[in-house]
């Protein structure tokens, strides 16, 4: 297993497992997601994605390597990348002595020194992060085989940027057409670009831009995963929400 270090890229701690340290204020709501409290919603992100992963994958904003490690039974290669010393230390333990894993702390925009191309890329709530978000996605199209997915999760619509956002460094949120531009400006093919989470974006807006909520107990959250996520489930198998919490986009290089 190789470790290189090249810099330090911003992971975003929201919707994922990645968190080395808890988070204050609206933040705990999306970290408890992403951990023991929020199951059904990691299930929903993963049938979500799961179509489009193939046999190799890049992940950047890997944390603790517990969303990657979901597809760790039909993956031949992982990369797996974050910029938080003590998560690429976390990881390096956690592969240690594996051939087929390579454990990166990099930075984006910049160049990504892996040993092939790999036909899947993740970046899970991290573009956001990026000042140069399409310089950062021509740097990750030129990891990608010619048939690969790059697979994008962001947090959707600036009507609900807040404090929170600008707390965890967040540059902007996306809508549909935003995320498509960029992602057309980088040389990279939108196949999919909508919102998603539909209900979660409403009870977002009401709590984090209404109703001031700063902070997120174990419990509230698990009335989320148990009732809004599989509500919200149920809502967008029979439509296509015009508005969600994120926006999920899987775009392909332009020779496929």
């Amino acid at each position: 297993m190789t470790s290189p270090r090249s810099g330090s890229a911003s992971h975003d701690p929201a919707d994922v497992t990645e968190v080395a340290q808890p988070q204050a204020g609206p933040a705990s709501l999306e970290n408890h997601l992403g951990g023991a409290a929020g199951q059904k919603y990691r299930k929903y992100q993963l049938d979500l994605i799961q179509p489009y992963v193939g046999r190799s994958l890049l992940e950047i904003g890997s944390g603790l390597g517990d969303f990657s490690a979901q597809f760790e039974d039909r993956l031949e290669y992982l990369v797996v990348t974050d910029s938080d010393t003590y998560c690429v230390e976390q990881l390096t333990d956690r592969y240690e002595g594996r051939d087929d894993v390579d454990v990166l702390e990099l930075a984006l925009p910049g160049e990504i020194k892996i040993r092939q191309k790999v036909d899947t890329v993740i970046m899970m709530n991290v573009l956001e992060h990026i000042a140069d978000d399409s310089q950062a996605l021509r740097d990750l199209a030129a990891c990608l085989d010619p048939k690969g997915h790059l697979i994008i999760w962001v947090p959707g619509y600036q009507r609900l940027y807040g404090d929170f956002d600008r707390l965890v460094g967040h540059h902007r949120r996306y809508t549909p057409a935003t995320l498509r531009a960029v992602v057309e400006a980088s040389g990279l093919i939108p196949q999919v670009c909508k919102p998603v989470n539909f209900l979660g974006g409403i009870a977002w807006w009401l709590a984090v831009r209404r109703l001031g909520v700063g902070h997120a107990s174990t419990g509230l959250v698990s009335l989320y995963d148990a009732t809004v996520v599989p509500a919200t489930r149920i809502l967008e198998r029979a439509f296509h929400p015009p508005f969600g919490q994120s926006v999920l986009c899987v775009a392909t290089l332009p020779s496929r």
